[in-house]
Order: structure tokens, then sequence, then C-alpha cells
């Protein structure tokens, strides 16, 4: 192999080929084609399989131990333990995920110029652009969020910050995609880039730190508690994007630890703030954050949920794309499902994870303690897609820290399931996840008519902070004095409340 020799690497089937320098890696090479690494590129979590149709592609040890000899017999491959080494042809899942943006009517007060609204998710970024004097959202755009590379959840980001050095790459990956949106978004709308006034941002805690370059190693141990997750603000020059210079980007305040400002953005879409009886929000991505009003206090706290109703660290799980299982229903004792696309299923999301256990629950094949009935190791959901005990504990985690989650805040609050007026979901998980299910697993258990999904509410929360009047200093102070944060793995109950929560004995 000579130093500067390429390699043909073709993809199927979206018919493309692509010329690459020998000993690429992989993962380089199909990220941008829709290929994502959830574990950061470890090797554990199977979501980047792809299959090698021809050329070789040497199996190492991390393959031999994720994947099973028939699968490699077959040519599956994970791509981010693989190099370029040949000329190879490789069988990949294009997919065009649905991405929530948010249309909803609000008031504001107008203004001159434009702004743009950004919603800078662990997965996805969404922006909009909008003008101020009317309200009217003259362009949209989504991408997924380039630092999804180095791993698909935010402790992976930390890892890869912290431990191996790489804040400063995630840094200017995100600030590159977020000026490139922003660069598209006057291009394809052909409004006049001068006019753009201000951008407003919203994001988890570790995207708040991560866009604005502030030093992650203090969420990395404990107490995991941010040392400045406060409003901060910055200037087009300042980032060096293609927008008049003093224009003013901020990225909205966090409400404490791993809870941030895209819950504060929620606050804001759905009025919980304003809320004089008891309510709550519940945003289930990467994540699980709740916050919790009795109409007076409010509450927030973030449930160690891990990134399962996404997908992640579930053998077959994948996005809410095409080719994932969304729904899933049990009939005559069988189950059957439904897939994003009507294409063959190729894994399964987040609300088809809640309705297989539901369904399961339902035929008898699975035990509110957790188990599979019968001994078994997996039970297949379609040809080629099986829910394995492991994915099944993995959801049992999941729900068990949201549901101790709300269960300690309402505790805290002094009022039941019975008393809240009203709980929103936030988030596409929120958005699709049949409620039903999710009730008969026991994540909710409040009558379902008091459930409402709610969409994007981030977006929507980060495009009413545009419109906030030019002498707010957009810190909203209001919100964040009254609001309290609940370190759930220092309540003396939690542990109690989780270990009982993680049964699927529904309401």
């Amino acid at each position: 192999m000579t130093p500067d020799a390429t390699y043909s690497v073709r993809l199927q089937p979206i018919n493309a080929e692509l010329t690459v320098t020998a000993g690429t890696p992989l993962r380089d090479v199909l990220f941008d084609q829709g290929v994502e690494f959830p574990c950061g590129g470890n090797g554990r979590c199977r979501g980047c399989k792809v299959r090698v149709l021809s050329g070789d592609v040497p199996v190492n040890a991390a393959q031999t131990e994720h994947l099973r000899p028939q699968e490699l017999a077959a040519g599956w491959r994970l791509a981010c333990q693989c190099k370029v080494e040949d000329n190879l042809a490789i069988e990949l899942r294009q997919w065009d995920a649905t991405i929530l943006a948010n249309d909803a009517v609000f008031e504001f007060t107008p203004s001159e110029g434009l702004g743009v609204a950004i919603d800078v998710g662990t997965t996805t970024v969404v922006a909009q652009l909008l003008d101020l004097a009317t309200g009217q959202v003259l362009g949209v755009k989504t991408a997924l969020n380039p630092q999804a590379r180095h791993g698909g959840d935010v402790m992976s980001r930390i890892q890869f910050a912290v431990a191996e050095n790489g804040q400063a790459t995630l840094v200017q990956a995100i600030r590159h995609e977020v000026g490139r949106l922003i660069h598209l978004l006057f291009g394809t709308s052909g409004a006049d880039t001068s006019r753009l006034r201000r951008v407003a941002l919203v994001g988890n805690t570790v995207m708040h730190h991560l866009f604005c370059d502030i030093d992650l190693e203090p969420l990395s141990r404990y107490p995991f508690e941010p040392v400045a997750d406060g409003l901060q603000t910055r200037t087009g020059g300042d980032l060096g994007w293609d927008v008049p210079a003093d224009t003013v980007v901020q990225f909205l305040p966090c409400l404490g630890s791993f809870v941030g400002s895209d819950i504060l953005a929620g606050i804001l879409a759905t009025g919980l703030h304003e809320s004089t009886v008891p309510a709550g929000l519940i945003d289930l991505g990467t994540n699980g954050e709740i916050v919790l009003t009795d109409g007076k206090q409010m509450l927030c706290a973030s449930a160690a949920a891990g990134p399962a109703f996404e997908g992640a660290r579930i053998a077959a799980g994948m996005r809410a794309s095409t080719g994932a299982i969304w729904k899933v229903t049990a009939r005559d004792g069988e189950l059957h499902c439904e897939v994003l696309g009507n294409v063959e299923p190729r894994g399964v999301c987040g609300s088809g994870l809640v309705d297989a256990i539901a369904a399961l629950l339902h035929t008898g094949k699975l035990k509110a303690t957790g188990r599979l009935t019968d001994r078994a190791s997996s039970v297949a959901l379609a040809p080629g897609v099986d829910l394995t005990q492991n994915d099944v504990r993995q959801v049992q985690l999941a729900k068990g820290a949201v549901a101790a989650g709300l269960r300690i805040l309402m505790e805290r609050l002094g009022i039941t399931e019975d008393a809240l007026t009203t709980l929103y979901l936030a988030g596409a998980f929120g958005n699709y996840v049949d409620r039903q299910s999710a009730r008969t697993i026991g994540l909710l258990k409040m009558p379902l008519d008091r459930v409402h999904p709610v969409g994007n509410t981030a977006l929507l929360g980060a495009k009413i902070a545009l419109f906030s009047p030019e002498e707010a200093d957009g810190g909203y102070r209001q919100i964040r004095e009254r609001m309290a944060h609940v370190s759930l793995n220092e309540d003396p109950r939690f542990q109690d409340v989780y270990v009982e929560e993680m049964s699927f004995a529904g309401a």
C-alpha cells in the first residue's frame, strides 16, 4: 500500500461511490451517510453494523466479541472497528429521520430584523429562521449533531472531552454545524443576512457547555454540578460565522446539573411556570428530565435513564426513522409490528420498545419482574429483529429511573398522580409513544386524558426567547430562582423507590 493510495467504497442501496484514502477509518466515511455510532466507536453497542458485499475487511477482537459467528460469516461488520484497506462494496441502509420542528403559534412583541432559533440536541440539531416583525417562519433546517460520531449520549461525549482530551474537537464541530445551518437558512430562503439580529440556542447542559466551550470536567464526577450554567452570550464575530459581526448569539441558561436550557425552553413553551395547579413536564430524550409544580413551588430533576428510549444500547435499537419498528400490538397471542416507511424492518425505536414490552406482558411472554418466560433469551419482533433479555433490562432500568424520579418529586411537593392536572410529554419519544403502553409498563400512572404530547418544546421555547424585549437579559431569573433542582442520587429514598419502580406492574 503506497502512502497516497486510494480505494473505492460503493454504498448500496443508495448507489453512491466514494474515493477514500487508504487507512481511513470507516467511521469517518459513513457518518455523513447516516450511519450513527451510539457508543462513540468503542465497538460495544452494535449500532453501526454494516454488511460488506465485496472487498476485504479484517475481523478484530471487538467484532468477534459483539457479532455472532453467523453474522461475521454473512459479511456483517462493526463500522467503527474498520479501516478502508481495499476496494469495498457495503450494504448501507440509508434513512431520513423524522426530526421534530415546531410551527406552534405564540404571542410575541414585534421587533425589527430577523432571528434564528436553534435546538441543539444530542442527536439532532434543528434551526428555524424567523421574521421578528411578523413571527413568520422563513425557513427550517435540520441535521445530525456531528458530535455523534464520538458517542450517541452525553456521557460518551463527556468521556471523549475529558478523558480523551477531545473538548476542542466537539466545540469546533457543533459551532461549525450551527453556522452552516444558519448559512443554509439564508441561502435557501433568499433572506438578507445583514438583517440578522439575534440567535437563541437551547440544549442540555452538556450541549450548552460544548457550544460555549465551558470545561466539562465538573460534569464527569460527583456531584456532577456545573460551575457556569447560566446565560452565555457571544457574537457572530466571536464565532467566525458568515453573519453580521454584532449579531447577538445567546445560549439560554440551564436549570441545574443535567437539566438544561432545553427544559427551560419547554417550561416557556408550555407555560408551566404560570400554572396555579399541579402540573408537570417530562422530556425523555437521551436522558430523562422532569419538572413538576404544585402551583407554587417548582422542582426539577434529571433521571439517569440512559438512552434506551431512543433505541441506544439495544441490540436492534435505532432512532425513529425509516425501517424502525415504531408500533407493536398483540393480537391472538402474537406480536404485530408497524414499520416507519413501510419497508423491511431493520430495528426498533423507543416507542416500539415500550409497545413491545407492553405486548409481551399482555401475552404472558414477559413477567412483571422483567424476565422472559420459558427461560427464553430473546423474542422475535420481526424477521431479523429480536428483543433480547438484556434489551428488556435496559428498558426496565430506564423506566425505573424516570418513574422513581417522578415519584420522588411528587413526594417532595406533597402531591399524587391523581392531583396532576396535566403532564406534558416533550420530544420525539413523547410524540410517538403510545400512552396506554407507557401506562401498562408502569412508566406513567396518571389518567391518560391528562397526558399530552407537545412535540419539540425546546425549539418553541427558543423562538419565544428570540422575541424577549431587548432590555431583558435572557437570564430568566424569576424561573431559575423559583426552581429547585433535586439531586436524585442524594435523596435517601431514591434507591428504594427505584427498585420498587423497576417492576413492569402497570397502573
